[in-house]
């Protein structure tokens, strides 16, 4: 007679966002008291925010100070008691934690699909550990993989004629250009910095980043971009076999 099989257990499915909560809670381990932060945006980023909060209510964290990376992230950071600071007071940041859009093989990002990429630059840009929080289903094969977009900061005047010239610079491999909008009215979407944003969607492989990187930059009109070429130091991913920590 064989014996009654033990019930088996359901494997437990966790939420995009459980592990968005468990790679950021994760790289606030790396915080310690006394260093000044970057905060980043994003809806990975906000869990990190409430973690410092947290911790520093529990007195396990003190004397830091915040570099938010934008209007909603200040604000957050009031709100659970965060002090803040900026990049006048304190040009060198000891850490910052920030979600990412997507993430390729070499830790190169795409970043501001929340149109933070700005100041996301500038306050990563001067961190000595960048430390980036994603869930498995933003790593790529290349820059541009998802087919997802990779913005563009640019100033509103002819913005139209920016668009077109970016398309123009990637019209190899396939790229399309569309101006952000938002609402039923379909009103151009305005970055904290009085900004547009264009947003590129690529068919094919853009090849050498770097290039790329100049080429965009070099257009007037345009302000920034959001690839985040060899500013990441650390890359946690949360997937559904647990926490990987990869260092540059």
């Amino acid at each position: 007679m064989e014996s009654p099989s033990s019930p088996s257990r359901a494997p437990v499915i966790l939420t995009q966002d459980e592990l968005k909560k468990i790679a950021a809670y994760k790289a606030v381990e790396f915080v310690e008291s006394g260093m000044v932060l970057g905060l980043g945006t994003g809806s990975t980023a906000c869990h990190a925010v409430d973690r410092i909060g947290e911790l520093l209510r529990q007195g396990q964290l003190t004397n830091i100070i915040g570099i938010p990376t934008s209007k909603k992230t200040q604000e957050q950071a009031i709100s659970v008691g965060i002090p803040l600071a900026d990049l006048d007071s304190h040009p060198i940041i000891d850490l910052a934690i920030d979600g990412a859009d997507e993430v390729d093989p070499f830790m190169n990002l795409v970043k501001g699909r929340g149109g933070s990429l700005l100041r996301e630059k500038m306050v990563e840009g001067a961190c000595k550990q960048f430390v980036v929080i994603v869930d498995e289903s933003k790593l790529v094969k290349y820059i541009g993989g998802s087919g997802l977009a990779m913005p563009v900061e640019i100033v509103p005047f002819c913005w139209k004629f920016t668009a077109q010239r970016l398309e123009l610079l990637f019209k190899d491999v396939g790229c399309v250009a569309k101006l952000r909008t938002f609402g039923e009215n379909g009103n151009p979407f305005v970055t904290d910095n009085g900004n547009y944003i264009v947003d590129l969607y690529f068919k094919n492989d853009m090849g050498d980043l770097k290039a790329a990187s100049d080429a965009i930059l070099r257009l007037a009109g345009v302000v920034e971009h959001g690839m985040f070429l060899d500013m990441a130091t650390t890359l946690i991913v949360a997937g559904e076999l647990g926490v990987t920590v990869k260092n540059k």
